[in-house]
């Protein structure tokens, strides 16, 4: 009672506190284990003959939603971008379009410093933001950091490359407040300027793939989190203005409104507008029905010895959780029941025709075993203990890829050359592993395996058959 009424004593019946003990000494005491990780509360039953005394329908329902969340207290790479936390109001001063009526204003009367407004400009060249590199504490190694420069530095390194430099091709990012001054910042494309690489090689920043530095970044770092998910956001909107040049309805070019957020067709008879691109993909860690297994595959393009989670793209017209049926169907034959939601990230490091993925997570369960799979979709496809799964988590070590990576954004910082190979493994090779923390299909396997899961498992041997979604 005294737990119950510590964790959510609505969701828990009384039942069992209404009759004697001993009318249910023959089944065992249930004993609910209280796992806490901040974001993370499971119940356990040591005997699921206890569960009809402790928990009702509604409380079942509720902690299998619990189990499912992500274990680690940061969010996913690429999300939490506090710029875009929310957008001003048209008329608020660092809205969009007032922000860049400023930011002209400034570059017209060579005044760049303002008592209330400051903008801060990250340059973009081929999809890879500009970074720097500082080098800390031996034991933490090197960390890289977003290359942002000032208006008045932007500015001037256009002059000197002879280029103008109107603000036309900015494209806002959002804002936020440092030191009581507000700040604008924004993103541009300088790929086209071949004259401006010399000026930024002189500074010791480089510009830097996006997935090295996903790679390189500390997980456990707040800001080079938060870093990363500015960097995924302007990039998917820089990518998205490349490939979205032409009005697809009349074929007539396309410029830029709303300081970038938005385009639309210059044929005045025509005018239509264009937003930015999203390709939502259902990402699902398929498991048995005993919750013992799980189904994971391999792509031809994978490195030796990696799985990872099923995925596919959403199809017009069907919901997520058929889309995940489908996609399970369609590469391995075996069929799913029941769709629990988990988490979504967004993915800014895909083909450069999709400028941003939406992966959406999901925990599926299977009603078949047989496995076929479609060679034209996976290389492979396999039943995982959780045992073996946990294993080889354990045996991979992600913190010093995390750590080669960020070496190697340092050297190249310093114009120094660096192997271009991340080694996840050292020593004796473990018979598999997954991707790495930054990625959603990290987090589906590892909730998996943290979890003891005796719920999911009850729930799903109650109703074999059902397609019940907790979305």
């Amino acid at each position: 009672r005294e737990t119950a009424a510590a964790f959510d004593a609505e969701h828990v019946t009384t039942r069992v506190t209404q009759e004697p003990l001993h009318h249910h000494h023959h089944v065992a005491v249930a004993v609910a284990v209280i796992i806490h990780d901040s974001s993370l509360f499971f119940y356990e039953l040591l005997s699921p003959k206890a569960a009809p005394f402790f928990f009702t329908e509604k409380s079942l329902s509720y902690f299998r939603t619990k189990t499912a969340m992500p274990i680690s207290l940061q969010s996913h790479a690429f999300a939490g971008n506090p710029l875009k936390s929310k957008t001003p109001k048209p008329t608020h001063p660092l809205s969009p379009a007032l922000a860049l009526e400023t930011l002209k204003t400034q570059l017209v009367d060579n005044s760049h410093q303002s008592s209330s407004l400051n903008f801060k400009v990250l340059p973009f060249r081929k999809g890879r933001p500009l970074a720097s590199s500082t080098s800390t504490d031996a034991d933490l190694g090197p960390k890289w950091h977003l290359g942002w420069i000032s208006l008045a530095d932007c500015t001037g390194l256009f002059s000197a490359s002879g280029v103008e430099f109107t603000g036309d091709s900015l494209l806002y990012l959002g804002s936020s407040s440092e030191q009581d001054v507000d700040v604008v910042y924004w993103a541009i494309d300088v790929s086209g300027e071949n004259s401006l690489f010399s000026e930024f090689d002189s500074e010791q920043v480089c510009f830097i793939e996006l997935r090295t530095l996903m790679v390189a970044t500390d997980w456990a770092d707040e800001q080079a989190m938060v870093d990363l998910a500015v960097a995924g956001h302007a990039k998917a909107l820089l990518e998205w203005h490349n490939i979205s040049r032409f009005c697809g309805y009349c074929g007539e070019k396309t410029v830029p409104t709303e300081s970038g957020r938005r385009k639309q067709c210059s044929n005045e008879l025509c005018r239509r507008k264009v937003y930015p691109r999203v390709d939502p993909v259902v990402i699902m860690l398929v498991v048995d029905r005993e919750n013992d297994r799980a189904l994971l595959g391999r792509q031809s393009r994978f490195v030796p010895r990696m799985w990872s989670c099923l995925a596919g793209f959403i199809e017009p017209g069907e919901s997520l959780e058929e889309a995940v049926r489908r996609e399970t169907w369609e590469e391995t034959a075996i069929e799913v029941g029941e769709v629990m939601y988990h988490s979504s990230q967004p993915w800014p490091v895909g083909p450069s025709s999709m400028p941003c993925q939406l992966m959406v997570g999901f925990f599926a369960f299977a009603k078949s075993l047989e496995i076929k799979v479609d060679k034209a979709e996976l290389e492979d496809a396999q039943w995982h203990s959780r045992e073996d799964v946990r294993k080889a988590l354990m045996f991979a070590e992600y913190e010093k890829a995390q750590r080669t990576a960020a070496a190697k954004v340092d050297q190249m910082c310093k114009g120094q050359s660096s192997s271009s190979d991340f080694n996840v493994e050292s020593g004796e090779l473990a018979p598999m592993f997954f991707p790495g923390p930054f990625a959603i299909a990290h987090r589906l396997i590892t909730s998996w395996v943290n979890q003891a899961s005796t719920f999911d498992a009850l729930q799903f041997k109650q109703q074999p058959n059902s397609y019940q979604s907790n979305l």
